[in-house]
């Protein structure tokens, strides 16, 4: 009779289980003046919390890119660093820089997340790269949390100028994630000089008869904060007449807090303002410590630029208007009479 009977090898037997790789994100540096944009800083954050590796991406012409590699070595939360440079890539014209990153997310390529601050050049950038590779993005969103078990990634991200907030799931079909950040709803990573990740240089890839060429850049020069990143910000609105009035009647109390300034809509349609100055649904987001509205009523597109903001001060003549409903001290006065005397307060 034929037996059958088990052999064992000498060495032990181990059951052996497929399991999915950890999620490992590309995030886009973006950089100015040799400096990290602060947006960056804050999709470095919301990258690290996916919980697996984190790539950091530099593009830039030659001289620009040494420098800014050496300050992305030593942030908190980045495995390693990437860097291509090109003088096509001095201005990061979306149709330019395209191609590098469709050359770095083909079908092996190891990142699952592509992650960037909700910048105006990145929001041309990913949308036109996830296009390309026929994938979808998520655009300015405020948190995130990514399940290994299903290695699906699940956003959220303010709608209806943030009168709603839309849950938004990328699943595991899903192979590369796009999606843009809020900064002000996180932290910036910060540098350690304890830290020094590795760096690799990647070849660019050349546009020959680019459809878009940078022509020039306009910059609007100021000794003040930056709108974006200020821990302190003081905004007009239209209730301010004109231009001169608007300047005469905020820049000294900018001026005693250390403020940066800002505007309505109204305000900057007014001419009252320039346009980068606007906060709204349609200009910047902010969320600074003191967030201080000048006859501003408070149109809800106004506040859904400004209504994260840690204390909210308006100053409004009208006991209706709109920005009292958000604001955690309001003072119902002429605007004309409150701001000068605040200012001589302040100058005590």
């Amino acid at each position: 009779m034929l037996r059958l009977r088990p052999i064992l090898t000498s060495g032990s037997l181990h059951r052996r289980y497929a399991t999915a790789a950890g999620p490992h994100a590309l995030v886009l540096l973006e950089h100015r003046a040799g400096v990290i944009e602060s947006g960056s800083l804050s999709a470095l954050a919301a990258a690290q919390q996916l919980g697996g590796q984190v790539t950091g991406l530099v593009v830039g012409a030659p001289e620009q890119v040494k420098g800014v590699v050496e300050k992305a070595k030593k942030l908190k939360g980045l495995t390693n660093v990437l860097h291509s440079s090109s003088e096509q890539y001095a201005h990061s014209i979306p149709e330019v820089v395209s191609p590098l990153l469709e050359k770095l997310l083909s079908d092996d390529t190891p990142y699952t997340h592509v992650v960037s601050a909700h910048s105006s050049s990145a929001k041309s950038l990913l949308p036109r790269v996830a296009a390309r590779l026929d994938l979808p993005a998520v655009s300015d969103i405020t948190s995130l949390e990514h399940d290994n078990t299903s290695n699906a990634t699940t956003f959220t991200r303010p709608i209806y100028a943030g009168n709603a907030i839309a849950t938004v799931r990328a699943p595991q079909s899903v192979r590369v994630k796009f999606f843009t950040v809020r900064s002000t709803a996180f932290k910036a990573s910060t540098e350690d000089e304890g830290v020094q990740v590795e760096e690799k240089a990647i070849d660019p890839v050349d546009v020959s008869n680019p459809p878009t060429q940078h022509v020039r850049t306009d910059l609007t020069k100021s000794d003040r904060p930056d709108l974006g990143s200020a821990s302190r910000v003081v905004s007009g609105g239209r209730a301010l007449k004109n231009a001169e009035t608007f300047k005469t009647t905020l820049e000294p109390l900018a001026d005693a807090l250390g403020a940066a300034i800002g505007a309505s809509r109204a305000a900057v349609d007014a001419g009252y303002a320039d346009n980068s100055l606007q906060v709204g649904q349609t200009g910047k987001v902010v969320a600074p410590e003191l967030y201080m509205a000048i006859g501003i009523s408070g149109a809800i597109q106004h506040l859904a630029g400004m209504k994260d903001s840690k204390m909210i001060v308006a100053i409004n003549k009208d006991p209706e208007a709109p920005i009292f409903q958000v604001a955690d001290v309001g003072l119902v006065a002429d605007l004309y009479e409150a701001v000068p005397e605040l200012v001589e307060k302040l100058k005590q």
